[in-house]
């Protein structure tokens, strides 16, 4: 046996941990499960995209909620998109994130600025930054808020203010003053809605402890994050910056206040031209669930469900879970089976390996079973898990598209093949 490492399954006994947090719920679902969601771009229609979003086993999806075309006529809203939208999620229990942007021009007036994608100048209309527009952006989230009550929506405000999203250009003090007067109009109508933000682009610290200083602790439920890296950066490195965040956060979390989760509302890597490869676009979709789970972060949405053409050289052309048509790309598979095989599953804790690019994370289910996901940020390698196997046989492993594995034994020990794409071990009883 040629084993570069071995993990201990225990705690310094004979006995796994107990199941800890299973079962306890809080405003984001069950804790410690993994929830998955996908942001999409489409409200009417789209029922087979829908159908295969709930296949896979997400539970969440992430939508633009666009001002502008729910409110045409001053404080008279339109909401029968997005009621179709919503009745269609509940229908396959997918729970919305919708986001509330962007500007409206029977408010603010028009001005130039640069695509947040292409970089390229382009009209558009001013974020809301003057008295009228502020309160007229607050009243329509707060009647948004009343309309959708019972449906259990999480409601973030804009997206990606940091970047060219805000017009005409970025402005933490413009984006403050919104998040607080929606907010304050939100939460005083209805007390019970569930919000987020800022949703930034990456994880800018001083934007978001500007945002912070602002008092908006009071009534934010979560602080949302976009954390895209570089490609050549993995899910894992993400980590570091969550902790550095969680301290910014406890630090202005007013006295009394219980703890306030990050959510990380939107994430990817492209497949495009100089980007990944589809299998490993794959790897890093799994990766990212499962490191967030770790992590506590307790939902995880992926940028984005479908290509959003046919440009193999373009980022947003490839950076969905399917094809344009619909055709599953790895991504699709991988993300289905991580589902199926962790459905039921609470997370315990990450089993320490000799090396820290070694994952093996351990899993319980209301029956007792464990699981292990297991994956390596190095090349591919052999570890061992410090474990007697007593009914080797009745264990079972299988890769990331679901196909099974042999499970190897060597001297009462259980040997494990790590590569890229995590693979699960489900650990039957008599162990």
């Amino acid at each position: 046996m040629n084993a570069q490492m071995k993990g201990n399954l225990f705690d310094g006994s004979s006995n796994f941990p107990q199941s800890g947090k299973a079962g306890i719920s809080n405003k984001f679902g069950l804790l410690n499960k993994v929830q998955a969601g996908v942001n999409i771009h489409f409200t009417t229609g789209h029922e087979k995209d829908l159908d295969m979003i709930a296949s896979a086993g997400f539970k969440f999806i992430r939508m633009d909620f666009v001002w502008q075309t729910i409110e045409r006529t001053k404080g008279t809203y339109i909401w029968a998109d997005y009621d179709e939208l919503t009745a269609n999620l509940h229908k396959r229990g997918l729970r919305a994130i919708y986001i509330l942007d962007y500007s409206n021009s029977l408010y603010e007036g028009p001005v130039d600025s640069k695509d947040p994608i292409t970089g390229e100048e382009q009209k558009g209309t001013a974020s809301p930054q003057h008295p009228e527009s502020l309160a007229a952006f607050a009243s329509w989230a707060t009647a948004a808020a009343e309309h959708f009550k019972d449906s259990n929506i999480i409601w973030e405000i804009w997206n990606e203010p940091n970047i060219s999203f805000w017009k005409p250009k970025p402005d933490v003090e413009q984006y403050i003053d919104l998040a607080m007067a929606t907010c304050r109009a939100v939460k005083s109508v209805v007390p019970k809605s569930v919000i987020i933000g800022p949703g930034t682009s990456q994880i800018p610290f001083p934007f978001i402890e500007s945002f912070l200083v602002s008092g908006v602790l009071k009534y934010l439920d979560a602080v949302s994050i976009h954390p895209y890296r570089d490609y050549s950066m993995s899910p894992e490195t993400a980590v570091k910056d969550y902790q550095k965040l969680r301290e910014l956060i406890a630090h202005y979390t007013p006295i009394g206040r219980e703890r306030i989760p990050i959510i990380s509302s939107e994430w990817g890597y492209s497949s495009a031209t100089g980007g990944l490869s589809t299998k490993t676009q794959a790897a890093y979709l799994i990766r990212m669930q499962l490191v967030n789970l770790s992590d506590e972060i307790p939902i995880s949405i992926w940028y984005d469900w479908k290509n959003d053409g046919d440009d193999p050289a373009n980022f947003e052309h490839n950076c969905g879970t399917v094809s344009s048509d619909l055709k599953p790309k790895p991504a699709y598979t991988a993300i289905q089976k991580m589902n199926e095989q962790l459905e039921g599953f609470t997370f315990l804790r990450r089993i320490e390996q000799e090396s820290e690019n070694d994952y093996v994370l351990l899993f319980i289910n209301d029956q007792g079973t464990y699981k292990m996901s297991a994956w390596t940020v190095d090349k591919a390698h052999t570890i061992v898990i410090d474990k007697i196997i007593s009914k080797a046989a009745k264990s079972t492993v299988v890769d990331w598209k679901g196909d099974i594995l042999q499970l190897k034994i060597d001297q009462d020990l259980m040997v494990l093949d790590l590569n890229d794409l995590p693979q699960y071990i489900t650990l039957q009883s008599g162990l």
